[in-house]
């Protein structure tokens, strides 16, 4: 690993993680598409990658500031977390049974719907409030 491609690793990180810190959006949102165009990653490389950084550490400190607001509802949280062990399992199972070109067909259609229905939302928050 070379300077430059600390110094992209590292902007990748504080961009995931203030991203997934300030709106909630999971870091791998930023960090696969990165590491697949900045780094040259494969899409499994960069999925791997992304789950590894995604540790509990890094969601521990993010959840004790939501949690100090009283922003976290354990009860529903650990129903969620307990069926995305579940998910995450069977879902990198499939993910790396098919061909990775529908892999990464899937996550940019998963993108692209996410992205559309985050700008609509804000648009029509921003517009009820002018109104």
């Amino acid at each position: 690993m070379n300077m430059q491609e600390m110094l992209v690793l590292v902007l990748i990180g504080l961009v995931a993680g203030m991203l997934s810190g300030f709106v909630g959006v999971g870091g791998g949102m930023v960090i696969v598409p990165a590491l697949v165009y900045f780094l040259g990653f494969s899409q499994y490389q960069a999925q791997g990658t992304s789950l590894f950084v995604l540790s509990m550490p890094v969601v521990i400190l993010a959840v004790m500031n939501y949690a100090k607001g009283g922003h976290v509802n354990w009860k529903f949280g650990l129903f969620i977390a307990s069926a995305f062990i579940i998910g995450g399992f069977l879902g990198s199972k499939l993910a790396l049974k098919i061909p990775i070109a529908w892999v990464k067909i899937i996550f940019g259609l998963i993108m692209a719907y996410v992205s559309v229905k985050l700008l609509l939302s804000g648009y029509t928050s921003l517009s009820q409030h002018d109104a």
